[in-house]
């Protein structure tokens, strides 16, 4: 894989993913997304030679933007509906619109506005089934996924700890060996 088309290709061919995102474009809100481990742990087991399919969906991470959901009760109905379609899946449900108070951030604007957020650059990806197939939101670009780098997005560089405990937690050295991690931290 070289670039965000490899990657939507990718997806596009594997039967595990698309059953994801054909039930989400079904049966979710609208402009919604599938993030993070969905498309980094798919495109790292490929890239180690692992079995893509092999490895159990830990979470769905379904993202979306809409200021009119104004609770997290209304997410969990939308995963009730989400389970309800594909009870087999592993489905969780954010809306991005009120994620910021969580996280103490300024309101996000949109769902890139979001992932710019999140942990790692690598993680910083989501895809979902558009008008002409697989689309791909990568605020950050694809090189880190596709190079298997581990850096902190500049959220967090200054809160190298975060990162660091999701690289333990999670395996992912022992998953991945050739991952490779970066820490840009900030000394200011």
């Amino acid at each position: 894989m070289r670039d965000v088309a490899d990657i939507a290709d990718f997806i596009a061919h594997n039967p595990r993913m698309m059953r994801c995102l054909a039930v989400l474009a079904a049966h979710g809100p609208a402009g919604a997304w599938i993030g993070a481990g969905f498309v980094r742990n798919a495109i790292w087991d490929h890239l180690s030679g692992l079995d893509t399919e092999a490895t159990p969906l830990a979470d769905l991470d379904v993202v979306f933007h809409d200021p009119a959901i104004a609770t997290a009760a209304q997410d969990a109905g939308i995963e009730a509906a989400l389970s309800i379609a594909a009870p087999d899946l592993p489905w969780s449900v954010r809306n991005q619109a009120r994620m910021h108070e969580r996280n103490g951030h300024h309101p996000y604007r949109d769902v890139a506005d979001a992932l710019i957020h999140w942990p790692e650059t690598a993680t910083a990806i989501a895809a979902r089934l558009g008008p002409k197939g697989v689309e791909i939101l990568a605020p950050f670009g694809v090189d880190d996924v596709l190079e298997m780098i581990l850096r902190p997005t500049p959220a967090f560089r200054k809160k190298p700890e975060i990162p660091l405990a999701r690289l333990e937690a999670k395996s992912w050295l022992t998953r991945w060996p050739g991952l490779r991690v970066v820490w840009l931290c900030d000394s200011a």
